[in-house]
C-alpha cells in the first residue's frame, strides 16, 4: 500500500508551557498534536464537520462516506478536492473538502442528510434517530476464512505503537493500523479522533480499489466502540483488535456481522468476544 508523506508542520503545533518537575519550574516549547475542523461537502453541498488532525484529508473524507454507506468502490467517487475560495475572503485553508460522486451514484436523500458535527472525542453527534446511526454493510464478512495466531495478536500493540511517529513527539494521538494475517503492516494512521484514524485507512483503501479488505486485521490503540466495528464491517475487515475494552453494542454488532472482536489486548493477555474460530491458539507470531 501507499506511503504518503504529510507536511509535519500542520500535524503538530508548538506552544510555550510552564513545565514543573520535582518543584523546579522552567518555560519551554511543547509539541502538541494539531486539531482543526474539516468540512466535508458532497457534490458541493455541506454534509458534516469533523475535528481532525490535518493530513490524509481526502482519505478521511472518502472513509467517512464508506462508513455512512454512501460509497463502496473507487468508481463511486469522481473526484475529491480542496475547495478554493471556501471562506468569505476567498482563501482556502485546506479545511474544506468536496467529494464529487460519479454519475449514477445516489446522493443521500434530504431527509437523511446529517449536517452533524463530529468531535475528536465522539463519533456521530446530532443524528436524528437511532436508525440513522446504523449503516448496513455491503460486504459479507462472516465467511472470511482468515485465521490469526495469539502471538501475532499479542504483537500488534507494539507494532502499532512503533509506527506512531507523531505520537512520539506529542503523546496526544490515537492510532489505527491495518495488518495482514502474517502481521505485516499495511497502513497506519494517527489522529486526535479514533474514528478519523480508522476512516483514513478505509478511505485510502477505497481510493486504491482495495475494498473489501478481506483477510486483514484492524488494530486500535484505544477502545472498540460500536462505530469503529461498523466502520470495519463497511470496509469488509474480518478482525478487529483493540488495546482497551469494547462496548456492549460493539460486541453485539461484531457478532451479527461475523467479525472477530478482540479487546484488552495487552501482552499475552486478551479477551476474544466474538468470532473465536479465527483465533489460532498454537500459531506462531508473524
Amino acid at each position: 500500500m501507499e506511503r504518503t508523506v504529510v507536511a509535519v508542520g500542520r500535524v503538530t503545533a508548538r506552544r510555550r508551557v510552564l513545565r514543573i518537575r520535582d518543584g523546579a519550574a522552567d518555560e519551554r516549547a511543547d509539541t502538541l498534536a494539531a486539531e482543526e475542523p474539516m468540512e466535508i461537502r458532497l457534490n458541493g453541498r455541506s454534509l458534516a464537520v469533523t475535528m481532525r488532525t490535518p493530513g490524509h484529508d481526502f482519505d478521511l473524507a472518502a472513509g467517512f462516506l464508506v462508513g455512512e454507506g454512501v460509497v463502496a468502490d473507487a468508481d463511486d467517487v469522481r473526484a475529491i478536492r480542496y475547495c478554493a475560495g471556501a471562506l468569505e475572503d476567498g482563501s482556502n485553508t485546506l479545511n474544506v473538502v468536496d467529494v464529487g460522486l460519479a454519475p449514477g451514484v445516489p446522493v443521500p436523500e434530504a431527509s437523511l442528510e446529517r449536517n452533524f458535527y463530529t468531535t475528536s472525542a465522539c463519533g456521530l453527534c446530532g443524528k436524528s434517530s437511532l436508525d440513522a446511526v446504523r449503516t448496513r454493510a455491503r460486504w459479507d464478512v462472516s465467511g472470511d476464512p482468515v485465521r490469526v495466531g495469539v502471538p501475532l495478536l499479542s504483537s500488534l500493540p507494539d507494532r502499532l505503537r512503533g509506527a506512531q511517529r507523531v505520537f512520539d513527539r506529542t503523546g496526544g494521538l490515537h492510532a489505527a493500523g491495518l495488518f495482514d494475517a502474517d502481521g505485516r503492516v499495511l497502513m497506519v494512521r494517527e489522529d486526535v479522533g479514533r474514528h478519523n484514524a480508522a476512516d483514513k485507512i478505509v478511505g485510502r483503501a477505497l481510493r486504491e480499489g482495495l475494498l473489501p479488505l478481506r483477510g486483514t486485521v484492524l488494530a486500535l490503540s484505544g477502545r472498540a466502540s460500536f462505530e469503529l466495528v461498523q466502520k470495519a464491517w463497511t470496509a469488509g475487515i474480518p478482525v478487529v483488535a483493540a488495546v482497551s475494552a469494547p462496548s456492549s453494542l460493539a460486541v453485539d454488532l461484531a457478532a451479527e456481522a461475523g467479525i472477530t472482536l478482540v479487546g484488552f489486548l495487552r501482552g499475552s493477555s486478551m479477551n476474544v468476544y466474538t468470532g473465536a474460530h479465527r483465533v489460532a491458539l498454537d500459531a506462531p507470531a508473524g
